[in-house]
C-alpha cells in the first residue's frame, strides 16, 4: 500500500499534488500541513474530500482529531507528541482509521491491545520534515524492528516513512512492511503522475 504526505511546493498546490497522485493510481493521501491553523487545514480538506470520494480514495489528516471528526474524513495519524490514539478512538468511533508514528520496535509494542489500525516507522533516512525524530534506520534497521515485533505475534500493519524513494521498495517489502509513505520523492519527481505509477507498481510487484 502506499500513503502519499502532501508536501509543501513551490511547483503545486496541495489539490494538484492529491490530483496527481490519485491520477498516478495511490488511493490514500495524508494531509499534513504541520505549522498551519485549524482553518487552513480545513480549507484544503474542503478542496480535497470531494476529489477523494469520487476516486474512493482514503483522506486521513496529520494530528487534528477534532478536524477528522468535523470533517467525517477517513481517520487520522498522530505523531508521538500527538492525541493519545485511545482518546482519539473514542472520539473518532470504532469506523475511524487511526495511524501512529514509531521510531523503535518498543514503540510499537507498546501499543499491543491499542486500537491502532496502522503504524507509520521510521525514519528510514533524514528528511527536513521528519528531522526532530529519532536517528534514521536505514532498510537494515527496518528490517530488525519488523522482526522483533512479528516475533513477538504483533500482525499490525506497518507502512516505512522518512525519506523513501521508488528504488527503496523492493528492500523495504522484503524487510517486512506492508507499505511505504511517500512525500518529497514524489513532488519533486519531473513527473508526479509517473512517479506515483511506478510506486504503485513496485509494491504490487513486491506482494505477488
Amino acid at each position: 500500500m502506499l500513503q502519499f504526505i502532501t508536501h509543501p511546493s513551490d511547483r503545486y498546490s496541495i489539490a494538484e499534488e492529491a490530483q496527481m497522485v490519485i491520477e498516478g493510481g495511490c488511493r490514500w493521501i495524508q494531509l499534513r500541513m504541520k505549522d498551519a491553523t485549524d482553518e487552513e487545514v480545513r480549507a484544503v480538506a474542503m478542496e480535497l474530500i470531494p476529489l477523494c470520494r469520487e476516486t474512493d480514495t482514503f483522506l486521513i489528516i496529520d494530528d487534528r482529531v477534532e478536524l477528522v471528526n468535523e470533517l467525517r474524513v477517513s481517520g487520522v495519524h498522530l505523531g508521538k507528541e500527538d492525541m493519545d490514539p485511545r482518546q482519539a478512538r473514542e472520539l473518532l468511533g470504532p469506523h475511524a482509521i487511526i495511524g501512529c508514528t514509531a521510531n523503535t520496535a518498543d514503540d510499537i509494542l507498546a501499543l499491543r491491545g491499542v486500537d491502532v489500525d496502522y503504524i507509520g516507522l521510521g525514519p528510514v533516512r533524514h528528511t527536513t520534515t521528519k528531522a526532530r525524530l529519532a536517528p534514521t534506520l536505514g532498510v537494515g534497521g527496518v528490517a530488525d524492528v519488523m522482526a522483533r515485533v512479528r516475533a513477538a505475534g504483533m500482525t499490525i500493519p506497518v507502512v516505512a516513512i522518512g525519506g523513501v524513494t521508488s528504488e527503496d521498495v523492493p528492500a523495504l517489502m522484503a524487510a517486512g512492511v506492508n507499505g511505504v509513505a511517500v512525500s518529497g520523492a514524489i513532488i519533486t519527481a519531473p513527473d508526479p503522475v509517473e512517479y506515483t505509477a511506478a510506486l504503485v507498481e513496485k509494491l504490487n510487484n513486491s506482494i505477488k
